[in-house]
């Protein structure tokens, strides 16, 4: 396992950790979480996991010290559907 792969595996754990506290969230408001669509997920799937690049890190104080980022409203539009 090279340097990128275990930066990869970190970001893939990242993920995993949000997205378990976003189906939390979501159940707990009332939201329909199906265990079939939660066994679609996967933590590889996103734009900011690159498999052939460079990674640059910068946390605020908080996500350093172990907190979660903030997540977001599941009623809100994305960027990308605005």
């Amino acid at each position: 396992l090279g340097a990128l792969g275990l930066v990869v595996n970190a970001v893939v754990l990242w993920n995993t950790i949000y997205m378990d506290a976003a189906l939390r969230q979501l159940s707990s408001e009332g939201f329909e979480v199906r265990d079939e669509d939660v066994a679609r997920l996967s933590p590889l799937g996103h734009e900011h996991i690159n498999v052939l690049g460079r990674y640059t890190f910068t946390l605020p104080e908080p996500i350093a010290n172990g907190e979660l980022r903030p997540l977001r409203d599941p009623t809100a539009l994305s960027d990308s559907e605005a």
